[in-house]
């Protein structure tokens, strides 16, 4: 029997997934997206953004979104705040937006994207990082997370090492514990996707030795380099029962931060081809992979350009009334793999060469 951690699945698609794009996805088309999401079985979606929509236009009408929602049960809407005006108008629509009772502290390590991403240096991090611990106190919260921006690496500043990386959460996990107030989460992003399978697989292992009192592990993975979803594995396969693995994907893969040098490139981890991992390695997620295909399809047509899915592409592993007909013909392009929601009109009149010459094809 395995040991896997439970997996909490986030839904990024309608805030980093759409932060990169230039081109405006109207309201009704984000809404709509965000219907037939719930539809598939995402019970956990990042929405939007109350950031300064001059820096992220595609987040001008997060409170429009937000605005439209009716809370529903067992489905979380979350929404990125990154300052405290972000954060009172959040708290403002809960519900329909949740707001979890947790403060994280937060630290950047490259001094090149903290300046591009927040326009602060790493001396003004050190003057402001402790926030969250002061806020908690003075909510009364009784637990509290750590995290790291770009811990891996960064296109600017190079590969970081471990040992940087368990410094700075430790530096943290200790600020919390002076607080006297227990560390539940670590949040480990990679906006640059320098993350390796072999990489976090070590940062999973030491914070579970070093830091015992974490139990959520919050990993948003961006996958320039196409090591994202093994990167996930990995830290699956190195959390147990005890555990729980809270993460980030995206439909179609699509995402990135506009500052960090790779643009639409970046992408993250493509819902429907994570949920059919865990489909795979019997975890249970709820989420139905042939809706979210549906979705994944939908939003190509909006954005009017193919995604990075391959199970949006070849489908699930078929099985019983899904395996292909020993008739399909040969298969040469991306719109002829559709034939599996498609139906055989995208590929009629292609060869059969295995049958005989005087056969019909």
């Amino acid at each position: 029997m395995t040991n896997y951690p439970t997996v909490l699945i986030t839904d990024e698609t309608l805030r980093d997934g759409l932060q990169i794009e230039r081109e405006g996805v109207t309201l009704d088309e984000k809404f709509e997206l965000l219907e037939k999401m719930v539809d598939a079985g995402l019970s956990r979606m990042v929405v939007g953004a109350f950031v300064n929509p001059k820096w992220s236009p595609q987040m001008a009408d997060s409170l429009a979104l937000v605005k439209r929602l009716k809370a529903r049960p067992g489905v979380s809407f979350y929404v990125l705040a990154l300052n405290e005006r972000g954060r009172v108008e959040r708290l403002q629509h809960s519900p329909p937006v949740t707001v979890e009772p947790i403060q994280a502290t937060h630290l950047h390590i490259c001094p090149v994207f903290i300046k591009r991403n927040t326009n602060r240096s790493l001396e003004e991090q050190e003057h402001t990082w402790l926030s969250p611990i002061q806020r908690a106190k003075a909510e009364g919260l009784t637990e509290g997370g750590i995290g790291l921006s770009a811990g891996w690496g960064s296109n600017w500043s190079g590969q970081f090492s471990h040992e940087t990386r368990m410094q700075s959460l430790s530096k943290q996990y200790h600020a919390w514990q002076e607080a006297g107030i227990p560390v539940k989460r670590v949040d480990m992003a990679d906006p640059m996707a320098w993350n390796t399978p072999t990489a976090v697989a070590q940062d999973m292992l030491a914070i579970k030795e070093l830091f015992p009192s974490i139990t959520d592990f919050h990993l948003h993975l961006h996958n320039a380099r196409g090591l994202a979803m093994l990167s996930m594995y990995e830290a699956i396969k190195c959390l147990d029962h005890r555990h729980t693995l809270i993460a980030d994907t995206t439909i179609g893969g699509i995402g990135g931060c506009p500052y960090c040098g790779n643009g639409q490139a970046t992408g993250m981890i493509p819902t429907e081809d994570f949920v059919h991992l865990l489909d795979t390695l019997g975890i249970p997620t709820g989420i139905r992979v042939d809706r979210l295909i549906e979705v994944s399809a939908r939003l190509s047509e909006i954005l009017g350009r193919p995604l990075h899915s391959q199970v949006a592409m070849n489908g699930g592993l078929p099985s019983g009334a899904t395996l292909y007909d020993e008739d399909v013909p040969a298969v040469f392009t991306f719109r002829e793999a559709q034939h599996f929601r498609l139906g055989p009109s995208v590929y009629e009149g292609n060869p059969k060469p295995w049958l005989k010459k005087d056969q019909k094809a």
